[in-house]
């Protein structure tokens, strides 16, 4: 029995009957046009489990495949239903042997090419079943014999250095076909340990099969450890897509009689198409699964007092002429960030979250007073995840409150992480946002998290892997229950800027710190490449001119934030006169075109940015108007710009900020539909309006 599915530009077909295992013979953004060989069918399964105490089959090396008794599990029963946001099959299988049964999930999303794939496992038997790894999703047929034809997207994540992507053929990358019936034990993979679920790559990639026109693409929903590999299966390209594991993270359970387990999600797409199709097709899908709320509605401009302005040393006086400034050119949120809890190195102290009496002379109370007479809604800065060792609280608390390794809390830059498993820690976290809004009226929390808990705690768990899992999951609920209570509540996800940018977390939050970079012209390859990462209104970049500024480079940092998630910085009272004025011209232009960008798809005409560049672009388009963010680093005076989307069209183009420049000349070719820009020196950028 096959079951054929054509849902929303993709194509599906399983294969399904009694007595055998589920196999997924095809996924892609065409109909099947090659029927795989009888006698290979078993490598196109559905799922991969492995448990303790089970063989594997062939010689698959390290490799998540060949699992059992994953490839023993039996197909019983499916379901093909509709529910609020679009189709959904559920497959049903079972191992008869151990009596664990697994629950299949495909959620489709009406309008959009990408499905949301969980698996879930019970144990039906009458023993305990230890669970070493378990996929998300399993696809196998991704390319044959073109090799030369199929590269690899991956996007590298760094501390500054965020959502920098590299595309490489895959045969550069170790992948070697063996014979059209071989199993290689090499593998591509990528994978993060931690609780920084974007380290060192973000949790998503894309697959390129230039001689087909297709782009594939991944990502895995988890804020915490992931893993995907790329393996050679007869001739073709494997993808396995798992949360934590045994070999990688330290992650085994015991799943007892009755128990269910349910993997991390990974949502999958395919298109046909390139880069451009595929942001668009992950950015309807981001804003389809993420929280509904007023932030993303009305993208109100935050200014915060580190970047370039207060380096985490707020006090009253320092910060009164600052929200001064920040009002004046528009700024509607005002967080006070790290440092306000204590006069001393403010590192090692956090936890408490207590107001400093030297800071803050006449109680917190009177900034936060002051940011609300001004028009602004009051934020502040927390790393409640964490407490410092020289916080009072420390010494204090039990310590089943912290994560522990061989008999001893774990430790990572003199921070100890709070396990979220715990109901005190949940308590005491949630007694301090509930105490910072009721005395302060914060309305913006900017949610900070610098370490990295490693690969897990040990106790009351069945491994470390398993109680960063569990943890994980503890947090997501922790979430959902503050923003239940305080549904207008904006929080910020920062985690050293972007080490931690997840849809786990990002279908919570409403906006995510991109990075902690301090040199804006190298901040512009982050901002390009931002939506490729989360949805444009999430993105938040920061603008902060210094004190010294020129008027370029103020633009430039301007342009840098101005189509996304505007982070306003710096010190705005010490800024020149003229100066201010370009901040408040293009605060004043974003507010008049944040209608569009939470609506608006992401483009690159020049591909996506890659730090050192000369010329780099980010486009976003709506049905009836297109912006153009361009940024000249060096090289040429002039570029050129393909917009195939226009190409015909008789557009008014005309660079929208800064207003009235005469520096930056645009020529428009109807017919090639190419756009020059012409930047008279290096180190300018313009935002460029289409309509």
């Amino acid at each position: 029995m096959r079951l054929q599915i054509e849902e929303n530009g993709l194509y599906l077909v399983f294969e399904m009957e009694a007595d055998q295992p589920v196999w997924l013979l095809h996924m892609g953004a065409r109909p099947m046009s090659r029927e795989p060989k009888e006698d290979q069918k078993f490598l196109y399964t559905m799922l991969e489990v492995q448990t303790t105490g089970e063989s594997r089959l062939e010689h698959f090396g390290l490799g998540h495949s060949g699992t059992l008794p994953g490839n023993r599990m039996n197909y019983v029963s499916h379901t093909d239903q509709v529910n609020e946001m679009g189709r959904v099959v559920e497959i049903y299988t079972k191992d008869e042997i151990t009596g664990l049964s697994g629950r299949m999930v495909y959620q489709f999303y009406t309008g959009i090419p990408v499905m949301r794939c969980r698996l879930f496992l019970k144990n039906e038997g009458s023993e305990e079943i230890g669970l070493e790894a378990v996929s998300s999703y399993v696809q196998a047929g991704l390319g044959s014999e073109e090799q030369e034809q199929i590269s690899l997207l991956i996007p590298h994540n760094s501390w500054q250095e965020e959502i920098q992507w590299k595309e490489t053929p895959v045969n550069q990358l170790g992948y070697h076909i063996i014979s059209d019936c071989g199993i290689s034990s090499k593998r591509i993979q990528i994978r993060n340990i931690g609780s920084w679920s974007s380290g060192e790559y973000l949790p998503l990639a894309c697959l390129r099969n230039s001689s087909r026109g297709i782009m594939q693409f991944w990502q895995i929903e988890h804020n915490g450890a992931w893993n995907w590999e790329l393996q050679e299966r007869a001739g073709q390209l494997a993808l396995v897509i798992n949360g934590p594991d045994e070999i990688n993270h330290h992650w085994w359970k015991s799943l007892k009689p009755g128990e269910e387990f349910e993997t991390v999600p990974a949502a999958v797409g395919c298109v046909e198409g390139g880069v451009d199709e595929t942001f668009a097709a992950l950015t309807k899908y981001r804003r389809r699964i993420r929280r509904k709320n007023q932030d993303n509605e009305k993208l109100p401009i935050i200014f915060n007092d580190y970047m370039n302005c207060l380096w985490a040393d707020p006090t009253t006086r320092k910060e009164l002429p600052i929200i001064d400034a920040a009002a004046a050119v528009g700024c509607e949120y005002y967080c006070i960030d790290a440092g306000w809890y204590t006069d001393e190195n403010w590192w090692y102290k956090v936890g408490e979250w207590q107001p400093s009496d030297i800071r803050f002379p006449n109680g917190l109370s009177e900034v936060t007073d002051y940011i609300k007479a001004k028009g602004m809604t009051p934020g502040i800065w927390l790393e409640i995840e964490v407490m410092g060792t020289q916080c009072d609280l420390a010494g204090k608390a039990d310590s089943g409150w912290f994560f522990q390794r061989h008999g001893k809390a774990a430790l990572d830059r003199d921070r100890y992480q709070l396990d979220f498993r715990n109901e005190e820690v949940r308590e005491y976290t949630r007694g301090v946002v509930d105490r910072l809004i009721r005395e302060y009226g914060i309305g913006y929390f900017k949610i900070d998290y610098n370490i990295n808990a490693g690969i897990g705690t040990e106790y009351h768990s069945d491994s470390p892997g398993d109680g960063l899992l569990e943890h994980n999951k503890a947090y997501l609920r922790w979430l959902d229950g503050i923003f239940t209570d305080y549904p207008d509540l904006v929080i910020e996800n920062c985690s050293s800027g972007g080490m931690r940018m997840d849809y786990a977390m990002l279908s919570r939050y409403s906006i995510q710190s991109t990075s902690d970079q301090t040199d804006y012209l190298k901040s512009a390859s982050i901002a390009a490449n931002a939506p490729s990462a989360l949805a444009p209104e999430q993105a938040a970049i920061w603008s902060y001119p210094l004190s010294d500024s020129t008027r370029e480079q103020t633009i430039f940092n301007c342009v840098n934030s101005c189509l996304l998630r505007i982070h306003q910085s710096g010190h705005m009272g010490a800024l020149a006169a003229d100066k201010r004025e370009i901040v408040k011209e293009e605060l004043g232009y974003y507010k008049r075109i944040r209608e569009d960008i939470k609506e608006a798809l992401p483009f690159w005409p020049l591909g996506l940015a890659k730090d050192g560049d000369g010329w780099m672009c980010l486009g976003l388009k709506t049905k009836e108007k297109g912006y153009l963010a361009v940024w000249r680093l060096k090289e040429g005076e002039a570029c050129r710009l393909p917009l195939a989307y226009w190409r015909g069209e008789e557009v008014d183009v005309k660079v929208a900020f800064p207003a009235d420049d005469e520096s930056c000349k645009l020529s428009w070719d109807s017919e090639e539909g190419v756009l020059e820009v012409a930047l008279p020196q290096e180190g300018m950028a313009r935002i460029i309006q289409l309509n």
